[in-house]
């Protein structure tokens, strides 16, 4: 299964970025106003899942958090602090450099790793995430795979996409990319999942899709959660 799921001119694409990951100003930026979306969708589907008291401050205490794809750690860290033990694991060194150094500055502990995910061994997580990850797979069935063999028993899964849109298109690539507000090269648009195609990857993977939510913007609400899923989606997974 070597390099099943890399695809070494993405990674490098994402390597290039990693100094600036942290920067909310910077190449990352669409990133940071996206965190806050993801997160407040992740934090209710975690609330959900294990009935959890949605005023508690560390609902994944005791829990194990793996973020796929985590760049630079934008989600690893808030996950920690919502207390889980948080494993992160990327195709680009430089964003595993980086996370850990940002990590460690902020007195977290966080145990970052480099390099393929069905290579890696990694299992018994209770929440597993992938967010803007599985359009830059090279096999998104290994790459769902993966996931599911890193999913404990009962645990929950939340992935994020694009969606293959004449919207995504004219917005993501023609628009923002040409824009400047996402660096150039970023987003392939024939490698956007719809969601009717994840919920049938992930039934090959073994797992239930949830409802998917859209990600959509609107100059008065900037990116926000959505009923309109023609952007961008979020969704939870679990097992049968």
């Amino acid at each position: 299964m070597a390099n099943a799921t890399i695809r070494p001119a993405e990674a490098e694409h994402f390597g290039r970025l990693a100094a600036d990951w942290w920067n909310p100003a910077g190449s990352s930026a669409m990133l940071h106003r996206l965190n806050p979306v993801r997160l407040g969708f992740i934090r209710a589907a975690i609330d959900r899942h294990w009935s959890g008291d949605s005023r508690a401050l560390r609902p994944l205490a005791g829990k194990r958090a793996l973020d796929v794809g985590c760049g630079a750690g934008l989600l690893c860290e808030p996950l920690a602090r919502l207390g889980a033990e948080v494993t992160g694991v990327d195709a680009a060194e430089e964003n595993i450099a980086a996370a850990r150094t940002h990590a460690a500055g902020s007195g977290l502990a966080i145990d970052y790793r480099h390099g393929e995910i069905g290579e890696i061994g990694l299992a018994g997580y209770d929440l597993v995430t992938a967010m803007e990850v599985i359009e830059h797979v090279a096999d998104k069935p290994a790459f769902l795979a993966a996931l599911a063999g890193a999913l404990a028993p009962g645990g929950l899964m939340v992935l994020s996409c694009p969606n293959r849109t004449l919207s995504s298109r004219a917005l993501l690539v023609e628009g923002a990319e040409r824009l400047g507000a996402i660096p150039r090269g970023t987003h392939h648009w024939a490698d956007f999942v719809t969601p009717e195609e994840l919920r049938e990857l992930l039934a090959d993977a073994g797992l239930t899709m949830g409802e998917p939510q859209g990600i959509a913007w609107s100059p008065a609400k900037g990116l926000h959660l959505s009923d309109n899923l023609a952007l961008n989606y979020i969704v939870t997974a679990v097992r049968p």
